[in-house]
């Protein structure tokens, strides 16, 4: 698969991963179409890389249904699926005011887990139309996990669990969709200069970069971008997390 003719739907694309993806994707030629909740900034990006927004719900399939709907319509076909739309509220097991909040618990694993799988089962159905090339090849689901998954810390229980499961679901989606030419990968990010992180005061941006081995840095978004993109043009990786978090071991 090349960038050139890819057609891609992005979760998350207003902001952040999501975003620096869509303007690489964009950069080197390929159709994409934002899925976002966010109806102020995802035109405004849609517009600026040429691209398509579809407002989303990633939780609710009707409206996944629609913003799929939506990108066939705009690009004729789709062949690369990147989840990276996510929340991480923190909170602990058992914190100073009681026990972890159940519907905040539910709504991380909605969005995070339930949202990523809902968007790729439906994605796959438009993904598995196309024509093979000639290694079989239809198209490429990616999702977004965190190294939170392996080493998540105090307070992350509900994102741990969630990013858990995401990691959990690659290897079986990929074997699922083999037989129609769809290959499953994952990113687990580290600390990425997000919006997520951006609400930090600068010391503590700059202490969790102190952290990182090697570039001791928070991660850069297009860095994400550029590893999904290889992972499209790379056919033969598959069904595997690749961690892209300068080695950083969270304790």
């Amino acid at each position: 698969m090349q960038l050139s003719t890819t057609a891609a739907v992005i979760t998350g694309g207003a902001s952040g991963l999501g975003e620096a993806t869509a303007r690489h994707f964009a950069a080197q030629g390929a159709q994409v179409t934002l899925l976002d909740r966010d109806t102020e900034r995802g035109p405004q990006v849609a517009a600026e890389i040429n691209g398509h927004f579809a407002e989303t719900d990633v939780t609710d399939e009707a409206s996944v249904q629609a913003a799929i709907a939506h990108a066939m319509e705009k690009m004729g076909k789709i062949t690369v699926c990147i989840n990276c739309a996510g929340i991480g509220p923190a909170a602990k097991t058992l914190g100073r005011d009681g026990a972890h909040p159940l519907d905040l618990y539910q709504k991380i694993i909605d969005i995070n887990l339930v949202g990523t799988f809902n968007v790729a089962r439906l994605a796959a159905v438009e993904i598995a139309k196309n024509d093979p090339e000639p290694d079989g090849a239809r198209g490429v689901i990616i999702n977004t996990a965190s190294i939170a998954a392996f080493d998540g810390q105090k307070g992350q229980v509900a994102y741990a669990s969630s990013k858990g499961g995401v990691v959990g679901m690659c290897l079986p989606m990929a074997r699922d969709l083999a037989r129609d030419g769809i290959r499953v990968m994952t990113i687990a990010p580290g600390i990425f200069a997000t919006p997520m992180l951006a609400g930090l005061p600068d010391e503590v941006q700059a202490s969790l970069a102190a952290d990182v081995p090697n570039p001791a840095r928070l991660g850069d978004p297009n860095e994400y971008g550029r590893l999904a993109a290889f992972i499209v043009e790379m056919g033969y990786l598959n069904g595997e997390v690749i961690r892209l978090d300068g080695a950083l071991r969270m304790r």
